[in-house]
C-alpha cells in the first residue's frame, strides 16, 4: 500500500495521467505473412487464410473489419487455426492454398495437402473445419490450388492445377454432394506459353497456377499466375471464356500484377473477393524482400472492369487507389 500510495502522489505532484502509470505497452505492429491467400466475407467480418510459413501444418485465420488491421479471433479454437493436421482431417504436410465458400448453411474448405486436394466442413468460417471421411479427392495424378466456381444456374466446376512436366490449369464439373469430380469433364483450361508466363530466371518447368473464376456480364474470368513462385517475375493474367469450361483466351495485355506494377518481387497467387460495398479485390502474396522469398507477404489491391469496345468484353484493370498493406498487432 505505501508503495502504491507514493507512485500516486507522485504522479499528482508531476502532472502524470494515472492511466499512463497503468497504461500496457503499446502492441507491435507487423505485415501479415500468409502466402497464396483467400478472403472471405461473413457477416461484417472478412476472414484471411493462406499457406502459413513453416512447419505448414493447417491454415490459420485472421480477421478484419477494415481490409487493413487483422487480429487471430478468440472463436478459433484449434489454436487459431481453422483447420490443423490430426485425427480429423487429411494430410500430414504441405498445407497450400486454401478456399473457404458458404454453402446451404455449411462452410466448406478446399485445400492442398501431401500435393493433393482435399476438402472438409464446418459450421463456423472460424472453424474447426474436419472431415467425416478422411481422404483426399480421388485423382490418379497429384494436383494442387483447388478452386470452386458455382454458377448462377447451380453448377459447380473445380479449378485446379495438375502436376508433372509443368503445372496446368485444369476444370472439370464437381459433383453435387462434393465428393470430388466428374472424371468424364476433366478438361485443360491453360498452360504457360513462354514470354512473361516462364521467364526462365530459375530453373523450372512451365508453370501456370493459383486459379480462380469470376462471371461478369455473361463472361467467364480466370485468373492465374505463371513462373516458379521463387521467380521475381511471379505475376497474375487472367483469360476469358464465354464458357466454365472454355476455350479461354488469354487478356493481350497480361500481366496485370507483377513486380513493375505493385513493386514488390513475386507478386502472385491470390485471390478475387468483394468488399461489403461490393467492390472487386485481389489478395495476392509477394517475397520477403529484393533477396528472400520467404515467408511471403501478403497484400491487397484494388480491381475494376473497363469498357473495351473492340472486343465487347471488359478489361479487368488494377486500381492501385485501393492498395492495401494489411498488417497484424502483437
Amino acid at each position: 500500500m505505501r508503495i502504491s500510495y507514493r507512485v500516486l502522489i507522485l504522479a499528482l505532484v508531476f502532472s502524470v495521467p494515472f492511466s499512463f502509470l497503468k497504461a500496457k505497452a503499446k502492441q507491435k505492429e507487423l505485415p501479415v505473412f500468409l502466402a497464396d491467400p483467400t478472403i472471405f466475407y461473413s457477416n461484417g467480418i472478412y476472414f484471411l487464410y493462406g499457406t502459413e510459413p513453416n512447419p505448414e501444418i493447417g491454415f490459420p485465420v485472421l480477421v478484419s473489419k477494415d481490409l487493413i488491421n487483422w487480429n487471430k479471433p478468440k472463436e478459433a479454437t484449434n489454436n487459431g487455426y481453422a483447420l490443423m493436421k490430426g485425427k480429423q482431417i487429411f494430410g500430414s504436410t504441405g498445407f497450400w492454398a486454401p478456399q473457404v465458400i458458404a454453402f446451404k448453411n455449411k462452410f466448406y474448405m478446399l485445400y492442398t495437402a501431401n500435393e493433393n486436394i482435399a476438402l472438409a466442413v464446418s459450421n463456423s468460417p472460424y472453424g474447426p473445419f474436419t472431415q467425416k471421411k478422411i481422404g483426399a479427392l480421388p485423382s490418379n495424378t497429384k494436383q494442387i490450388d483447388p478452386f470452386l466456381f458455382i454458377d448462377e444456374d447451380g453448377k459447380k466446376y473445380l479449378y485446379h492445377v495438375k502436376l508433372g512436366g509443368g503445372n496446368k490449369i485444369f476444370v472439370a464439373e464437381f459433383k453435387d454432394d462434393f465428393s470430388g469430380i466428374r472424371e468424364e469433364t476433366l478438361k485443360e483450361c491453360i498452360s504457360a506459353e513462354g514470354g512473361w508466363e516462364d521467364t526462365k530466371r530459375i530453373p523450372a518447368p512451365p508453370i501456370v497456377e493459383g486459379p480462380t473464376v469470376l462471371k461478369h456480364k455473361g463472361i467467364y474470368y480466370l485468373f492465374y499466375s505463371a513462373n516458379d513462385f521463387r521467380n521475381i517475375d511471379y505475376a497474375v493474367g487472367y483469360a476469358t471464356s464465354k464458357s466454365p469450361m472454355g476455350p479461354w483466351t488469354k487478356n493481350p495485355d497480361n500481366p496485370i500484377i507483377n513486380r513493375l506494377v505493385i513493386g514488390k518481387n513475386g507478386t502472385g497467387h491470390g485471390d478475387v473477393f468483394k468488399d461489403e460495398k461490393g467492390n472487386y479485390y485481389y489478395v495476392f502474396h509477394s517475397h520477403n524482400s529484393e533477396s528472400n522469398v520467404l515467408p511471403r507477404q501478403t497484400f491487397i489491391v484494388g480491381l475494376k472492369f473497363m469498357s473495351n469496345h473492340q472486343t465487347k468484353i471488359d478489361d479487368i484493370v488494377i486500381d492501385k487507389s485501393r492498395m492495401i498493406i494489411p498488417v497484424t498487432h502483437h
